[in-house]
């Protein structure tokens, strides 16, 4: 009944079909086409009763579109969107624009599948939502690709009054070796924040953040999906001594001498290095080895960013 009151108001030939008997499949089949039709002029209508896709331009002539916020209705079906697509790309190539991002949430995937007819390809995805893209300059696209990077951060908490530094033992490696607690950095976290939280979740002390000691580049990373990994260690102040390491992370932790942690071979290469280097500044001082953090105002953005550099002379400070 429900289905003879919703067809009553498209066509007779429609409403015949439904609600009455259908002498022949042919009969048939050319209802349900026309009901289809029906269904996608109505769906046509709703959307185009607010006018083209719109979104956001940026500066470099791009436009965002995310479908959550466009109003579409969640029933809308394939050829629907395409030709609302359709329409407004005849737009955005009228209006110079030379890129389309397109936001996809994951309850409207048909979507994408409609987009792809018009020669958008996925750029990236994440759990509720993919964006694609389409290049509608001259020549190849010159769209930048996603991220490629993880960034990982490791906190060298060290103790200058007695020349210790706190290190644990992953109980998930293969080589119980010792090395400077930390991991991957969560978006939108600066690298400071992430060594001083690692820190206490991996051991329970608590520490401050004092400045940057060394990058290391790897690419092809197995623990990346493949890309491309930065692996970031820091030099931290304790503000706190006693151990409460995570069991489920670490196998032992202690703190244990910089010169002793600079010759065992139970540690990394990397580890080494680093406590070597560590010993160089507190021998010397560590000005000779911190690259120190400056929040500085982005010219284009007006946001802040975190510059780290060796330190300047006062004199030559701005």
């Amino acid at each position: 009944m429900a289905g003879c009151a919703f067809t009553s108001r498209l066509s007779p030939l429609v409403r015949g079909s439904f609600c009455g008997k259908v002498c022949c499949p042919a009969g048939r089949t050319a209802a349900v086409r026309a009901f289809s039709r029906a269904v996608t002029c109505t769906q046509l209508q709703r959307v185009q009763g607010t006018g083209a896709l719109t979104g956001k331009v940026d500066r470099f002539g791009g436009v965002t579109v995310n479908l959550a916020d466009t109003g579409l209705p969640a029933d809308i079906s394939e050829s629907s969107f395409s030709g609302l697509l359709r329409d407004s790309l005849v737009q955005w190539k009228a209006d110079g624009k030379v890129a389309v991002w397109l936001r996809v949430p994951i309850s409207l995937s048909r979507c994408a599948a409609a987009a792809s007819a018009h020669g958008f390809t996925f750029h990236h995805a994440k759990n509720d939502h993919t964006v694609l893209a389409l290049w509608l300059g001259e020549g190849e696209s010159r769209l930048p690709g996603f991220a490629t990077h993880q960034i990982g951060v490791a906190g060298a908490v060290v103790d200058e009054s007695s020349g210790k530094v706190l290190v644990v033992q992953d109980r998930n490696k293969t080589k119980n070796a010792w090395k400077f607690p930390g991991g991957l950095s969560d978006p939108g976290e600066n690298i400071g924040a992430t060594a001083v939280r690692e820190v206490f979740e991996e051991t329970g002390v608590r520490s401050e953040f004092r400045s940057l000691l060394s990058i290391r580049q790897q690419h092809n990373h197995p623990g990346a999906f493949g890309m491309s990994d930065m692996y970031i260690i820091c030099r931290l102040s304790p503000l706190t001594y006693e151990i409460n390491f995570c069991t489920q992370e670490c196998l032992r932790c202690e703190w244990l001498d910089l010169g002793e942690l600079a010759k065992t071979n139970d540690t990394t290469p990397i580890t080494t290095r680093i406590a070597r280097l560590l010993l160089h500044g507190l021998e010397h001082g560590f000005n000779r080895v911190d690259l120190t953090m400056e929040e500085l105002p982005a010219v284009y953005s007006g946001m802040f960013y975190q510059l780290y550099h060796r330190q300047l002379p006062t004199t030559l400070k701005s």
